[in-house]
């Protein structure tokens, strides 16, 4: 009687227990499925499992040490706590669970250990010795080479005392000759015809006659080597022509820069006019002087000399400077001209242009002359200045 009144109670207890774990395991399902979400985590890599090695003969008697117990990545994390209760559910889990970013948790993961081949029962080749450059084999005698050449041979730049490695040779007199030919005239240009004018001065200022208007030109046309050259320079006061003269003469090329002149000049003016026979030279002296100097031979055998320097100063490309030194020298006394035997006048100037173009500039400028000797007894005796200075104004045209 004991025996079936028990029975009834231990089947109630077993049931009771079946149906309490069925609810536990419904409500862990949904919590176990979540998964955590490494990609964003730096995880230590897995090790390798170690390669299988044939047993020992002799196994070893020694106690064997408990396993460490595996390192949770997760210590000390604080897990975030579901939203809300989860649902008793006695179906599977979901297909896709909820993923952790602990990247956004601020949790710092251990760092990747590198793999050890020597566990895994890899034999590693031993690294093998770089092999040295036989230069011998090469034809190079490595003992008898200098620094430099070693330095040189490996790419380096050579010490600022050494020698070049290719010696220059020095330099002989057929080198020098080769090197600057004498060149017999210009081969292209020597034939070619050629002509050029220059108006060098054409100025005016206020004189006590009256205005008064001056001028200084010349002109050539030929070659290189051979040119006809027109020279004229003079004064003319209130439309009358105080003094003037005109040079034709041939030119020939002598020198870098300079010309040899020979032909007549003729003089006109106040006075009776006279011819005289003219021989020069004219060019370029050291330091940019242009200079002239011509020799004169005239009727009843006076002779003269004149003689012009001109330099010039750069100030810009533009604003230019010109210095003048002009003096005639005569060896008799000629009263009937207005000239004295030795030093008669003595000119110096100088004129500002700016060139708006090169071949137009015009000027301004200051010139002092004065007489000597004989020319300036006679200016007394006619009641003129020996001296004079003047401010001109004039323009520069060349063609």
């Amino acid at each position: 009687m004991s025996i079936m009144k028990s029975t009834p109670l231990t089947t109630r207890t077993r049931a009771l227990g079946v149906a309490i774990a069925i609810a536990l395991g419904a409500v862990s399902a949904p919590v176990l499925a979540q998964e955590v979400d490494h990609s964003k985590m730096q995880m230590p890599a897995p090790k390798p499992a170690p390669a299988a090695r044939k047993p020992e003969p002799q196994p070893s008697t020694a106690p064997t040490a408990a396993p460490k117990p595996a390192i949770d990545p997760h210590a000390g994390h604080v897990m975030p706590a579901p939203n809300s209760k989860p649902k008793l559910a006695l179906g599977p889990a979901p297909a896709q669970a909820t993923s952790v970013d602990h990247a956004a948790m601020g949790h710092e993961m251990p760092p990747t250990e590198a793999m050890d081949h020597s566990a895994m029962g890899h034999d590693m080749p031993p690294d093998e010795p770089t092999e040295e450059m036989d230069h011998s084999a090469m034809g190079h005698d490595m003992k008898s080479m200098t620094a430099e050449e070693h330095a040189g041979m490996q790419g380096q730049d050579l010490p600022a005392n050494a020698a070049p490695r290719e010696p220059i040779p020095a330099v002989t007199d057929s080198d020098r000759a080769a090197a600057f030919p004498d060149v017999a005239g210009h081969t292209v240009h020597d034939d070619g015809i050629n002509w050029f004018a220059l108006l060098n001065r054409l100025e005016t200022w206020d004189a006590d006659e009256g205005n008064a208007i001056g001028w200084e030109g010349s002109g050539w046309v030929g070659t290189d080597l051979d040119r006809v050259w027109v020279r004229s320079e003079g004064e003319s006061i209130d439309g009358s022509i105080e003094s003037a003269d005109v040079e034709v003469l041939y030119g020939r090329a002598i020198a870098r820069w300079w010309d040899l002149v020979a032909g007549v000049r003729h003089d006109f003016g106040e006075g009776p006019s006279q011819t005289f026979a003219a021989v020069g030279v004219m060019g370029l002296a050291p330091y940019m002087f242009e200079v002239e100097a011509t020799a004169y031979l005239g009727e009843s055998g006076q002779t003269g000399l004149g003689l012009e320097a001109e330099y010039e100063t750069l100030f810009t490309n533009r604003l230019i400077g010109t210095w003048l030194v002009e003096a005639e020298v005569w060896g008799q006394d000629d009263r009937k001209r207005g000239i004295g035997s030795g030093l008669s006048t003595l000119e110096t100037g100088f004129r500002l242009r700016y060139e708006f173009h090169r071949q137009f500039a015009p000027y301004i400028g200051v010139v002092w002359e004065r007489a000597y000797g004989g020319t300036a007894d006679y200016r007394r005796e006619q009641s003129r200045d020996i001296e004079d200075t003047r401010v001109v104004a004039g323009v520069r045209i060349w063609f």
